[in-house]
């Protein structure tokens, strides 16, 4: 009984409660987005249940994110879950985390129960889950820009300011600039949430690749070379508590993240070659990476801004 709740029931539950926080956020997103405003205006924006409380019949508009950002999540997470049964590997599936956060979730998580056979294997691991995620979050993110709208004259300033687009944005924003000549630049648009879904997705795929611990990347660089991932597992998080000095602070939190116990990486063995297939596939995940990496996704969030 106990097996069965942890396994099925758990997931169920957390999804649930994962559709209804996400959709909260989104009724929100949607309710600025009509009105030609930034996802963000006010902190009524951060915190929507009491708005929400007043406006019951709009928790439905709030539908269009929270499908979108938690379609991304699990199709991220049943990569690692699909990979995880081609090799036989014992795992949950993909468990989506409610959190009072701007997207209303902590995103998804698989745990692995048992022993990873060879490097093989982990790449596949690794790599299958933001390579799914990504490919959907730029299905969203392309859905997402045709949807929006210029972003009405006059609006308030969006108390949290998306940062620096990473490249996939920039990319799809010149190529749909051949067809829409008239597409504003993506911090002067009013983002549908869909592409507000898509550009989450894009940041969760960028944060699970970094390469250390137990992280996706982190599976990737240890895969290609354990020894390689066990300096950069001890540099990044340095690197982090930079980053979170001069770009965003939520750096500073992954960097204390990766230094917790837990995200020690298992043992894998050694003595298995890694196939040139899957070498190929660890160039895919830092090619990834590259693609949605941005040092400042939210502007004015650096530990020096919050000190001026």
């Amino acid at each position: 009984m106990r097996s069965f709740f942890l396994n099925y029931c758990l997931p169920a539950i957390l999804l649930c409660l994962s559709v209804v926080t996400t959709t909260a956020n989104g009724a929100r997103f949607m309710h600025n987005f009509v009105r030609g405003l930034p996802p963000v205006v006010s902190e009524n924006d951060l915190w929507p249940w009491l708005w929400l409380s007043r406006h019951r019949e709009l928790f439905t508009t709030g539908f269009a994110f929270s499908f979108t950002l938690l379609g991304i999540l699990l199709v991220h997470e049943f990569g690692h879950y699909i990979a995880c049964r081609v090799h036989r590997i014992n795992s949950t599936l993909p468990l989506v985390i409610p959190a009072p956060t701007l997207s209303g979730t902590a995103g998804a998580v698989i745990k692995i129960r048992s022993f990873i056979p060879h490097r093989d294997a982990l790449m596949d691991v690794g790599i299958y889950g933001p390579l799914a995620g990504y490919i959907a979050s730029l299905l969203a993110v392309v859905a997402g820009f045709m949807l929006s709208v210029p972003r009405r004259a006059h609006a308030p300033e969006a108390i949290v300011q998306f940062g620096g687009e990473p490249l996939t944005i920039r990319l799809i924003h010149s190529l749909l600039l051949r067809w829409n000549h008239h597409l504003p630049d993506f911090d002067r648009l009013a983002p549908h949430p869909i592409l507000l879904a898509g550009w989450i997705g894009l940041f969760i795929t960028a944060l699970n690749l970094l390469p250390g611990g137990q992280l996706d990347g982190g599976h990737i660089l240890y895969a290609l070379s354990p020894r390689t991932h066990k300096l950069v597992t001890n540099l990044l998080p340095i690197l982090l508590f930079l980053a979170g000095i001069f770009y965003w602070l939520g750096w500073t939190l992954w960097g204390f993240f990766l230094l917790i116990p837990v995200m020690r990486h298992p043992k894998v063995p050694l003595h298995t070659q890694i196939s040139r297939g899957r070498e190929a596939l660890g160039v895919l995940g830092v090619f990834l990476f590259l693609l949605t990496f941005t040092p400042t996704p939210f502007h004015n969030n650096s530990l020096l801004d919050f000190l001026r």
